[in-house]
């Protein structure tokens, strides 16, 4: 038996999907307590706490005295879409070095109430070291996914109808969760059809924009197995950032290459072993890419890859994203990646929805990217098993 690193014993997501009348700390918090219902835990019981940029005002400090905890371990790191998978495997190791027993994550956004509905430009922050550089083209994030898909295209052949396929896959998968804000079964021709918003990338290439929040708890070994559910025990984390590499920019490739593979030697499986797959997806290249990197086919089979129908459970060898993903359900900040564990806890409890859930599903893997894959970006993978 693989050891734990710690273990995954309550996940929520919020099922709202526009909430006008929230804030965004109220939506952290009733993540929270979903969570800790779903544990079977009380606020009392948290010792740890951790989230990331999207957290109001100054992040743990501020939220810590929102939802009235009594900690004695925070952690805000912010590594974009990849934060909370990352938090996950810190939570892990702060219960090894004894920091916290059982530690809180939450995520909450409202970008589609806050919507100003067209690009969101980048505030000038003349600390930031790239921005005296980049600024001045006003780089948004379409644009930047965009060529990495149009230069995946050049190198490797790759169409936009293989590109297609990832987002009729999530949408195979959406039909079944009520709460998903696009639930419409697509085909290749509708997403290819769908209005060009960044050459190659269609609109349908792109994930929604929702609010909404989701929450996890991590806890020791004791802990875990006092409660009743389901034990879904952490065995491999890996995390990697990739920048400009001083101009030998090479868009091929994301920092999945080096997360995935620490994650797999951690955890020691092999990709035949995962049965399910939670991979961030902003946009269907950033799926495909990371499918490369995290080595389930081959540098430049991406394109085949997915258009063999292999990410639609029931049908494919790696079933993903079953709950419609950011594609299809919900995208409710920029650091979605928080929706990637919950689903991957789902299906290792045998609680997703009947018409996608993985049989035998006892091992699965998410994995996150946050930034730009076309400039700098942070990578997070989690290898999680059922015991």
């Amino acid at each position: 038996m693989r050891k734990a690193l710690a273990y995954i014993v309550g996940a929520y997501e919020h099922p709202t999907r526009k909430a006008p009348d929230k804030s965004v700390a109220q939506l952290h918090a009733e993540a929270a307590r979903g969570a800790l219902e779903d544990a079977g835990l009380s606020k009392d019981d948290v010792d740890g706490y951790f989230c990331a940029g999207d957290a109001p005002g100054m992040g743990p400090v501020s939220m810590v005295e929102y939802m009235n905890l009594n900690v004695r371990h925070v952690d805000s790191t912010d590594i974009g879409g990849s934060s909370y998978i990352a938090h996950v495997a810190h939570a892990a190791q702060a219960i090894a070095a004894g920091k916290c027993r059982v530690a809180l994550i939450t995520l909450a956004g409202r970008p589609r109430s806050e919507s100003t509905g067209g690009p969101i430009p980048r505030p000038i922050r003349p600390d930031v070291p790239d921005v005296e550089w980049e600024h001045p083209y006003e780089p948004i994030v379409p644009n930047m996914y965009a060529m990495v898909a149009m230069r995946h295209m050049h190198e490797f052949g790759t169409t936009p109808e293989q590109l297609a396929w990832v987002r009729v896959a999530a949408s195979h998968h959406a039909q079944y969760n009520p709460h998903a804000m696009m639930r419409d079964v697509v085909t290749v021709e509708q997403v290819v059809q769908s209005p060009m918003i960044a050459d190659p990338l269609h609109r349908l290439d792109c994930c929604v924009i929702s609010d909404g929040a989701g929450a996890l708890i991590v806890t020791d070994e004791a802990t875990a197995k006092s409660l009743k559910r389901p034990l879904v025990k952490v065995i491999g984390a890996g995390e990697a950032i990739k920048g400009q590499a001083g101009g030998a920019v090479d868009l091929t490739y994301s920092a999945g290459v080096w997360s995935g593979a620490k994650a797999f030697e951690q955890a020691r499986v092999t990709h035949q072993d995962i049965k399910y797959a939670s991979i961030y997806d902003s946009f269907t290249i950033t799926v495909l890419l990371q499918l490369e990197d995290l080595g389930f086919c081959k540098k430049g089979e991406g394109g085949k890859f997915v258009s063999d129908g292999n990410l639609i459970s029931g049908v494919g060898k790696l079933p993903f994203n079953t709950d419609g993903g950011g594609l299809c359900n919900n995208h409710p900040a920029n650091r979605g990646g928080i929706t990637k564990v919950i689903e991957a806890v789902r299906q290792l409890r045998g609680e997703a929805h009947p018409a996608v859930q993985v049989p035998n599903c006892d091992i699965a893997l998410a994995h996150g990217t946050g930034g730009s894959l076309g400039t700098r970006h942070g990578s997070a993978t989690l290898i999680l098993e059922r015991e």
